[in-house]
């Protein structure tokens, strides 16, 4: 007898808790749609301007908006799972279901295990989309935008940026903040399409409109019958690459997957390249699935505990000043990493667990 009634008390809580996970899920997904209809139309705002230049046109705006959207809702998936839970909960203890469930079995720790199972699908989400389809949509909007506003034929991937360049094609290995640029390789091709100079220089930089200064390079000509190498410390360049395009398709670290910032650190370091913003891009990555449970556990201390009737604008406000309170810690920790050459994976994981400590605290104090 007392086992048929352990059996049903368990049963009571696995229905309840998974009753808790839906409606957990539907309210991440309400609020990752409203987060990403507002980003977009801030968006569209944004790129009609471009529409009234000309050359771009509105049907280009909406096909950038869709390959933008999964990086915006990869970022946006933290800030909704607070969001969501947040009313779901909210709504729950308003209603007295919480405490219904409390009397039916239910303890705070089955609460918070349904509360982490949530969380446990939106990091996956936020996993495949973040690694798998983000990246590539993201880059090849970037591609788009600049191909019909500029009309230039360019690449980017992990080792460079390509260019065509009239008969030339131009690889670029690194984009310098001040302008410049790193590791330049010129393949130039005669008229009947056969490779006639390689040319590669250290470095680059950008005089005026058109004009380019290559400095210490190594050269080779080919002709029918031999070869020749030369060297030169310096020539100038007349090129329609402009160092404002290059920054438009230049790989972005944020917008990288976890192997493709592994590879790409490697390959810097292998370089002798500056590789700490990629590591720290790398390690944010990391902890992006750890940040969405914090997020979602957050929402507990706020929930139960608390008198009830509290509506639905004040839990937003309390969402909404936690989630752009973290950002500003996120940002800063990101920043001082940065300036000081701080450990990477330890800054990356400063914000979450200083919030994943004070939230752990107040769970603990919950009756």
């Amino acid at each position: 007898m007392g086992v048929a009634k352990v059996n049903r008390q368990g049963a009571r809580v696995s229905v309840l808790s998974w009753y808790i996970v839906k409606e957990i899920l539907k309210g991440s997904l309400v609020a990752i749609l409203v987060l990403w209809a507002l980003m977009s139309l801030f968006t569209l705002t944004d790129e009609l301007r471009d529409v009234v230049k000309g050359g771009y046109e509105l049907k280009n705006v909406f096909m950038y908006l869709g390959l933008m959207a999964p990086l915006y809702i990869y970022e946006l998936i933290p800030s909704a799972a607070l969001l969501g839970s947040l009313f779901v909960l909210g709504e729950m203890a308003n209603n007295r279901e919480i405490i219904a469930m409390r009397v039916a079995g239910v303890s705070i720790v089955d609460i918070l295990k349904a509360v982490l199972l949530a969380g446990v699908i939106l990091a996956g989400l936020a996993v495949v989309i973040g690694e798998f389809v983000a990246p590539d949509a993201e880059r090849n909007a970037r591609v788009m935008k600049d191909r019909v506003n500029n009309g230039n034929v360019m690449m980017s991937t992990l080792y460079g940026l390509w260019f065509r360049d009239g008969n030339r094609f131009v690889n670029v290995q690194q984009v310098v903040e001040d302008g410049s640029v790193k590791d330049v390789t010129l393949y130039e091709y005669d008229d009947e399409q056969r490779l006639h100079f390689v040319k590669h220089a250290e470095k680059a930089l950008y005089l005026e409109e058109k004009k380019w200064v290559l400095q210490k390079i190594r050269q080779t000509e080919i002709t029918p019958k031999q070869t020749f190498a030369t060297k030169f410390k310096v020539e100038k360049w007349t090129s329609k690459i402009d160092p404002n395009l290059m920054n438009i398709v230049v790989i972005q670290p944020d917008s990288m997957s976890l192997v493709d910032l592994s590879h790409y650190i490697d390959f810097l370091e292998e370089n002798n390249q500056k590789s700490q913003k990629y590591k720290l891009a790398f390690w944010n990555r990391l902890m992006n699935p750890l940040i969405t449970f914090v997020m979602l556990l957050v929402s507990a201390p706020f929930v139960i505990g608390v008198k009830k009737g509290i509506g639905l604008g004040a839990r937003l406000m309390i969402g909404v000043l936690i989630g752009m309170g973290f950002n500003i810690i996120d940002k800063m920790t990101g920043q001082l990493a940065l300036a000081y050459d701080l450990n990477p994976m330890v800054m990356a994981a400063l914000p979450s667990m200083l919030i994943l400590t004070a939230t752990v605290f107040a769970i603990s104090r919950l009756r």
